[in-house]
């Protein structure tokens, strides 16, 4: 896979670099220091991934992945930090693939760029209950479907209908896989155990 990096710090740029160069299946693509640099990189060089700092200058990486998301150049990957509540809000509405803190070992750096590059969504244990805090203080406590992207939002109205996961998949022109994935992603957003509570909560219309 062809992955693209974007950091301003040089250190943690030239770290992630010799880091995931040592995989025989990755293929760094281009580093750049700030969004707009990550975007060209991934138009010239047909990227898979776009593995981005959530905060840079010039252009963040939310600003940058929207773009990317919009041309559909590949799948944006962000690091993040505890304290950046407000901009994991418009990383979780713009749609990413998932985040990762900085700190996260080797291996779970490896195992999230593969997981983005077979179709998965990254969204680390440790930072699950962070990110639901964030949507309550960005969107309040009845949004709880606030942070779903409009295709996420779909699953959720056609599981609130009654449609089952391979009616779902029929309708949406989806894998049964990625309709699973979907689900999953739903829940972890919305701190929901199971689909038919996001029935309920969705036809309570809170």
């Amino acid at each position: 896979m062809k992955i693209v990096l974007a950091d301003d710090d040089n250190i943690i740029r030239e770290g992630l670099r010799m880091i995931i160069s040592s995989q025989p299946d990755f293929e760094i693509a281009g580093v750049g220091c700030n969004g707009a640099e990550a975007v060209e990189l991934c138009r010239q060089n047909k990227a898979d991934i776009a593995m981005l700092d959530i905060r840079m200058p010039v252009m963040d990486g939310i600003s940058a992945a929207e773009i990317m998301l919009k041309e559909e150049l590949c799948k944006p990957l962000l690091l993040t930090t505890f304290d950046e509540q407000e901009l994991i809000c418009r990383a979780l509405k713009a749609g990413v693939s998932g985040y990762i803190l900085k700190n996260t070992p080797t291996e779970g750096i490896f195992s999230a760029l593969r997981t983005v590059y077979s179709g998965g969504t990254v969204f680390q244990q440790d930072i699950l209950s962070y990110i639901r805090d964030a949507a309550i203080k960005c969107y309040g406590k009845s949004a709880v479907f606030s942070l779903l992207t409009d295709r996420e939002l779909e699953v959720v109205k056609l599981i609130a209908e009654g449609y089952s996961n391979a009616e779902i998949s029929e309708r949406l022109f989806l894998s049964n896989g990625t309709v699973r994935n979907y689900i999953s992603v739903i829940l972890e957003k919305t701190g929901l155990e199971h689909r038919t509570q996001i029935a309920v909560r969705y036809l309570k219309g809170d």
